[in-house]
Formats: structure tokens, sequence, C-alpha cells
């Protein structure tokens, strides 16, 4: 049976307050398991989501002398409805600290950026859950060497950071990583609106699951609470009603990690480059290591 991982970006507070409980209900319906991913510190997006909203939070920062103002705190304001996920029996990880500020600078940071962001993280998580995380899934799947090094550093049981095809241990600059890569293999909804522009979100989502079809092995697909759990709520559903009637397993990121032997996972370089349907400079799978 073709096992689909649901892999759930929560970028913001306001995705964390609506789309996360609005997922956990629908998911249930499917009989669906699925990993949810949480922004834990600060929400620096403004007051919804996207680069719009980023943009008038910019703004009007600017208009203020320069001071940015301060965003809610999305552990803090939204701790119940986190512990709440992991109680409807749904796996929780890491997706940042501050989403924002990971997004845009990770890549011209070495050291600092990652090490206090993800202890940051890893912190809240324990006051959250009561428990270490065991998984990170990097904001925009943006890493750098220091932030890769860190997902073994920190007993991570597996990572979901970048965009590829299948499993592998990561090598960087000839370095290798003992933390498996869970590789998000499917296109998101939003890139294939992208790259489609007369494509409705239905279409975009019978596109997804095509795709899922006609590409073997296990997929990870990955979604956001702000818009599968908001804005394309009724496209989601379609996409999950499709894979249920073509007996796909509907499993969370652990499921695909339970079933892995590590000791003969292949090993791959990782490169950093754009990704279709999606500016910006990505951490993508490359070519298997000598």
């Amino acid at each position: 049976m073709k096992r689909i991982s649901l892999k759930i970006d929560v970028d913001t507070c306001h995705g964390t307050q609506v789309g996360v409980p609005a997922l956990i209900g629908i998911l249930k319906n499917h009989g669906a398991q699925a990993s949810f991913f949480f922004s834990l510190g600060p929400d620096r997006s403004g007051c919804g989501s996207g680069a719009e909203s980023l943009r008038r939070y910019y703004d009007l920062s600017s208009r203020l002398n320069g001071r940015l103002l301060p965003g809610p705190d999305i552990g803090t304001r939204c701790a119940d409805i986190l512990r709440q996920t992991h109680e409807a029996g749904f796996e929780t990880g890491i997706h940042a600290w501050d989403r924002v500020h990971w997004e845009e600078r990770i890549l011209d940071r070495e050291n600092s950026l990652a090490e206090t962001g993800m202890e940051k993280a890893c912190k809240r998580f324990g006051e959250v859950f009561g428990s270490a995380p065991a998984a990170h899934a990097a904001a925009g799947w943006r890493m750098n060497r220091h932030a890769l090094r860190l997902t073994q550093r920190k007993g991570f049981s597996y990572a979901s950071d970048c965009r590829g095809s299948h499993p592998f241990l990561p090598v960087i600059d000839g370095e290798l990583i003992n933390c498996p890569q869970i590789p998000t293999t499917l296109p998101t909804l939003d890139e294939i609106l992208v790259l489609e522009p007369g494509f409705s979100p239905e279409q975009a989502v019978d596109r997804i699951f095509q795709l899922s079809k006609a590409i073997s092995g296990d997929h990870v697909f990955t979604l956001r609470a702000e818009l599968e759990g908001m804005k394309f709520i009724e496209a989601f559903k379609r996409l999950l009603n499709n894979w249920k009637s073509s007996d796909c397993a509907l499993v969370a990121l652990s499921d695909i990690r339970s079933s892995l032997n590590i000791g003969e996972l292949p090993r791959h370089s990782v490169e950093f480059s754009e990704f279709a349907g999606r500016p910006g400079i990505r951490m993508v799978q490359g070519k298997t290591f000598p």
C-alpha cells in the first residue's frame, strides 16, 4: 500500500488558532494521521499570513520610527491548542522559533542564528509538551551546515528539512550528518497554482494526486495550516478523499521513520538551489555521496 505522509507546517499565530483545529477535525473525520510542525516563538508575519501581511507589517513598523512591533508569542498564547494536537493523537515537532527570522537570515548566518533559534524552540517545546522534540522541519526548507549538525546534536529521530525523492542521510561539504532526512517529495498546492496560473485549487490538488500515483514509493506532502487549513480547506478535503478512495495510507512522518533502517539508508549530498514554483534558495537532496 502506498503511504502518503502529511507534513503540516504551522507558520503563524492565526494559523495555529484557526487552521490547526480545523485540520484536526478534517483529519479525524478521514481517519488520517499527520505530523504538525509548530512555530513556537514570536509571530512577526503580521496580522495574517503570507508576503502581503509581512509587507504591511514592515510598512507599519517603518512609520513608527523603525521600531518593530512585538508579535504574539505563539508558544505561550496557543499552548492549549498545541497540547490538544498532541492529545488528539498527532505527532508534533519543531518548525521554528521565529519563522520569519529563520527564513530571512539562516542562509547568511552560520552558527549563532541556528544555535539560538533551535535552542529556544527545543526549550519551549519541552515547556509545552513536557518532553523533548523528536523531529525538526525547517521553515521554508532553509538550512545551513550548522543547523544540519544540530539535528544530530539535538538527538532528533529524523528531520524533514529539504525537498527530495526518498529518505537519506545528508552529507554537507563532505561531512556526514547522522540524522535521517525525510524530504518533501510532492509539490505544494501553492506551488502548483504559481506554475499553472489558470488552475483552480481543485485542479491543483488533482495534479498533486496524479503525481502521487504516478511516482512510485512513499510520499511526503507538505501543507500549511494557513492555506489547506483555512483558505483552501475544501480543496484539501478533495485531496484526502482522492487518496482514501485509492487505498493510500495517510500517515505521520514518524510512521515513515519507524520503517527505516538507518544503517541501510543511502547517503546524499545536499544542495542549495531554487525550486520550481517557489522563489529563493532551498535545501534539496543532491547526488548519492560516494
